[in-house]
């Protein structure tokens, strides 16, 4: 036995596994690379056991002559590898990107968002405000300046800019503009303050209701209800009046002392200053023409008399003569 062999022999373990060298060969020569084949396979189910080891020789694979797969082909072969797990991942994979991108909130979509609701704080409880829907409603309330030592505030209520009640969403544009009227009113007041209260111009479908308006005095922050000074109404009519009688039994006495009517806007502007109080012009129209109606019941009344005195003017000189 030469050397050689008696070094294989020796680097086999006992479990038949070659050992790894202890040493390396010290002859020069070129490395030679050892070609591997496969081993020989049968597709055929028909075939024994004893014929498994027979196959055909055109079915004989060389390592060596199979060729690398392209990177394309490989990322091909990934993209589809789970179709055969699950024929719905295709589908799924086709719209992966619909489920990965996350919907963007510009800064003009948030500003809109702003401007649709409000949220307010009354009476330590939050409430949102849907200004879309009250937006044609927003002049009801106004600030009118200031009178007095100049940190009294005047805010002016104009009915005329309610909504009819004959709408179909009337409930659900009242309950909004009753928060924001209630939460305006708590940014406008800092100190002592008077309500203006413009009722002319004013069909019936469009006054406020009872419930309304109880409603209002209810939810009227204590602090609030004791700064009100005055409410005063410019050209009651028989239904405020009315209203105002149902409700007595509900306000308190002094609420009810803060009441004033007033029937012209130039009896109004001896009370309050007038330059900062954007009065509609209905409200003017409808001023004009009460006055113009006073004066000619004045006229007519003084035609009356005259008419009257002259009448009486002859029976007194008869009666006088005889």
């Amino acid at each position: 036995m030469d050397l050689a062999s008696e070094s294989k022999m020796s680097s086999e373990r006992d479990d038949g596994r070659p050992a790894p060298p202890t040493s390396l060969p010290l002859e020069g020569g070129p490395s030679q690379r050892k070609k591997l084949s496969a081993p020989r396979i049968s597709l055929s189910l028909d075939q024994s056991e004893d014929d498994l080891g027979e196959t055909p020789d055109d079915l004989d694979i060389n390592v060596d002559e199979l060729d690398t797969p392209e990177e394309g082909d490989y990322l091909d072969y990934t993209d589809h590898e789970m179709d055969w797990e699950d024929p719905s991942a295709a589908n799924r994979s086709s719209t992966n990107d619909s489920y990965n991108t996350i919907p963007t909130y510009s800064t003009e979509e948030e500003r809109q968002d702003v401007k649709l609701w409000r949220t307010v704080v009354i009476g330590e409880q939050e409430h949102r405000i849907n200004m879309k829907i009250i937006e044609p409603y927003m002049r009801v309330i106004s600030h009118g300046g200031y009178y007095g030592n100049g940190v009294n505030a005047i805010i002016v209520f104009a009915a005329c800019f309610l909504p009819d009640s004959n709408r179909e969403d009337y409930h659900e544009i009242m309950e909004n503009l009753f928060l924001y009227v209630i939460s305006t009113l708590e940014l406008m007041v800092a100190e002592d303050y008077m309500i203006v209260y413009l009722n002319g111009a004013t069909p019936h479908r469009r006054m406020p209701g009872f419930g309304w308006l109880k409603k209002c005095y209810q939810m009227i922050d204590r602090r609030l209800r004791k700064n009100l000074k005055s409410f005063i109404i410019l050209h009651p009519s028989w239904f405020i009046r009315t209203v105002l009688a149902i409700t007595k039994p509900f306000i308190s006495a002094k609420f009810s002392s803060k009441i004033k009517y007033v029937h012209s806007l130039d009896e109004l502007q001896e009370i309050i200053p007038m330059d900062c109080i954007q009065i509609p012009e209905c409200i003017i129209k409808l001023d004009k023409e009460l006055k113009e109606a006073a004066e000619n019941s004045k006229m007519s009344s003084f035609l009356q008399g005259a008419e009257l005195t002259s009448r009486m003017e002859p029976d007194r000189a008869g009666a006088s003569g005889s």
